[in-house]
Parts: C-alpha cells; sequence; structure tokens
C-alpha cells in the first residue's frame, strides 16, 4: 500500500468541499427517513484490506475529525487532496472521504460521480462502481481514491482548493425544491416559507430539458404598476442563469396588458429547483386603462422562428 501523505503535506488540511445527498435519493432506501436534526459525527474506517503506516492513519484521523457533521441518512464526499497523475493513463487522483451518517452498514453500488471546480462548474465526470469501497460501518468515514482519467476530465491541470466530488443523482432520483433567495429567507414569515415548499412539493416537476413559470400572485399597487410574483422552475440539470426575461401579461379577458424584457440582477435558479421573484409592470407599460386580475396568466413569449 502507498503512503498517502510526505513529509511535504505539513498543512494537513481538507483541499476539497462537499455535497451531501438524502440517502433516501441516492440508495432508494425507504427507511432512510428522520425528522431529526441531530449533527452526526461520523468514526474512521480503514478498509480491512489497506496496510498503513501509522503516521497516515493519524493524518485520517486528524482530517476526518475536520469534516463538518452530516445530518441524519445522507451520504457526502469530502475532498482531501487531488493529484497529477505521472503514469501512461493520466488524469487526475482525488483523495477522499467517503462518509455516510447512516445509522446501519451499507454498501455502495454502481453510480455516477461529478468533479466540480471551485466556481461550481463541472470539470470532470465518472461512472464506477463502489461495491469495491467495501461494506461501511454505521456513521463512518471511509478513504479512499478515486481516479479520473484524462478522457473523463475536461481540465488539463489540478483544479483550485474548494473543488468537490459530488454523487450525481438521476432526475428520477432527485427531489425538486425550493431556491428561496437569501433576501427572502431573510424576510419572509416561517409560515409563508413552508407554504412555498409545500407548493413545489405538490407540483409536477418541470421536464428536464424544462424552464418555465408559475404565476403565483398579481397585485395593483397604489401607483398603478403591476406586481407579479413568479415561481421560476427549472428541471434541467445546470443552474440556470436569467440575464433577460422576456414577459407576456394578460388580464382577466385573456387581453394582452404588458409586454416587457426584464434584467434582473443575479437571478440564478439552481438545478432542479423553483426560485420565487418579483417582477414589476409599470404603469406607463399598461395597453389599458381598465381591466380585472382575477384572473391572469403570464409567460415567456415564443420565439419567431
Amino acid at each position: 500500500m502507498r503512503n498517502f501523505f510526505s513529509k511535504k503535506d505539513t498543512k494537513m488540511q481538507l483541499e476539497g468541499h462537499e455535497a451531501p445527498v438524502s440517502s433516501q435519493e441516492l440508495l432508494n432506501d425507504e427507511s432512510a427517513q428522520s425528522d431529526s436534526t441531530n449533527e452526526i459525527e461520523t468514526e474512521l474506517s480503514i478498509h480491512p484490506d489497506w496496510t498503513l503506516p501509522a503516521e497516515d492513519i493519524y493524518s485520517f484521523q486528524f482530517l476526518n475529525i475536520e469534516c463538518s457533521p452530516l445530518l441524519p441518512n445522507q451520504l457526502s464526499i469530502a475532498g482531501i487532496k487531488i493529484e497529477e497523475r505521472e503514469d501512461e493513463v493520466g488524469g487526475l487522483d482525488a483523495t477522499v472521504f467517503i462518509r455516510h451518517s447512516i445509522n446501519k452498514s451499507i454498501e455502495l453500488k454502481e453510480t455516477t460521480l461529478v468533479l466540480i471546480d471551485h466556481q461550481g462548474q463541472v470539470i470532470g465526470r465518472k461512472q464506477l462502481n463502489l461495491k469495491e469501497v467495501g461494506n461501511l460501518p454505521p456513521n463512518s468515514s471511509r478513504p479512499w481514491v478515486i481516479t479520473f482519467t484524462q478522457e473523463e476530465l475536461s481540465i488539463v491541470e489540478k483544479p483550485e482548493n474548494g473543488w468537490k466530488i459530488a454523487f450525481q443523482l438521476k432526475p428520477s432520483q432527485r427531489k425538486h425544491s425550493l431556491d428561496l433567495d437569501e433576501k427572502w429567507q431573510k424576510t419572509l414569515p416561517d409560515k409563508d416559507i413552508a407554504d412555498l415548499k409545500s407548493l413545489v412539493d405538490r407540483l409536477e416537476r418541470p421536464k428536464v430539458t424544462e424552464v418555465n413559470l408559475l404565476g403565483l400572485k398579481a397585485a395593483k399597487r397604489d401607483s398603478g404598476d403591476i406586481q407579479l410574483i413568479i415561481l421560476i422552475r427549472n428541471g434541467s440539470e445546470k443552474t440556470v442563469n436569467l440575464e433577460k426575461v422576456p414577459l407576456v401579461l394578460e388580464d382577466a379577458d385573456g387581453d394582452v396588458l404588458a409586454k416587457a424584457a426584464f434584467t434582473p440582477k443575479d437571478l440564478k435558479v439552481k438545478a432542479n429547483t423553483s426560485k420565487p421573484w418579483v417582477f414589476i409592470f409599470p404603469k406607463s407599460m399598461l395597453k389599458k386603462e381598465t381591466y380585472s386580475l382575477d384572473k391572469w396568466k403570464v409567460y415567456m413569449p415564443q420565439k419567431q422562428s
């Protein structure tokens, strides 16, 4: 067995970040459910076939303590360090902890992992069978090496610190969730946030290739402007950055009441999430003086072919 740490590794800190996922989503384990929010510290578990020098075991113990605790029934990969391979295969070797907070032993199977840089961009993708990692004891953290060949990468050199390796869930596995802007998180009452989460859970999830709109509320302001609250639903596997949002508003008669192309600041909707946003049509843009918003409709205009 090779030595994992050399005398050059003096800082002893985790280079990578983590992206925990629900064990229920990844393993399809209906029994892995818990309402508890108690954080769980994972315990170091060395593969029984690994024979390591005492110095490496000590280093792994130290780094494992540095890992953030997990919530119950989560799986995660904590990045320890990443190195360029010097053999004919090329690519990168990532030393990681494969961690879980399930109160029973588990064995992982075939899965897809993605390597993500510090800016959140996917720079590598690998399909592999994690069965060789072995039986993972309850609430444990096992060191492992994941190799990304050059064919599995979109970069040549190793990424900067802050990279992470994450489980890529299939669309059918991943729960569509609410993506709430930080300002909304701070100002909305807890009941309103709970209602939004409940709504997102009840709605049919958008298609994988789809970004669509759902109008939540339309109100006429004292100034005569119309304020819309719209739920932007991103079914894709990538974060969507909406720099320009063209909208058409129809009133209760089905007439076009207003059209506008909005340029919101920092409107990013994370992969497989829905985000509420406010859009305001100024009174000067309205095409009718008398209208009803008892029923209304908002949509993006179809692109002209």
